[in-house]
């Protein structure tokens, strides 16, 4: 059964920098897309970005693009989500998830019922 673990949530400053693990464990997760998403209170998850099983592609939510960075080690099935220049309204918990149909981020990927086996997520909070 495919699981996610994410990690590397914490209290951060405007205009810092962190980055977020997401841990995978199962069969072939390396073969599909992964997204991560966020959550903010009393909001509904969005996604904020997606990387296809070979890491040259890779979508954005128009918000964080320049800012967030994802990327993937298959070989250790971790996928990554480096955030920089964090602004305040980046303050969520993150998740990953997969696109357990297709190896590469779909034209439609920021549709969250499109991905399969949530973790718990991880909270970043960015703040003075």
């Amino acid at each position: 059964q495919v699981q996610f673990v994410e990690s590397g949530g914490t209290l951060a400053q405007p205009g810092g920098s962190l980055t977020l693990s997401c841990a995978a464990s199962g069969f072939n997760v390396e073969n599909y897309a992964i997204g991560w998403f966020r959550q903010a209170p009393g909001m509904e998850r969005e996604a904020v970005a997606c990387i296809s099983y070979r890491e040259g592609g890779t979508s954005y939510l128009d918000s964080v693009k320049g800012r967030f960075t994802i990327s993937r080690d298959n070989a250790k099935k971790t996928v990554h989500l480096q955030m920089d220049s964090l602004k305040p309204e980046d303050t969520a918990v993150y998740y990953c998830a997969q696109d357990s149909l297709f190896p590469r981020c779909r034209i439609n990927w920021y549709l969250t019922h499109l991905y399969d086996y949530w973790g718990q997520g991880t909270q970043v909070t960015v703040s003075s």
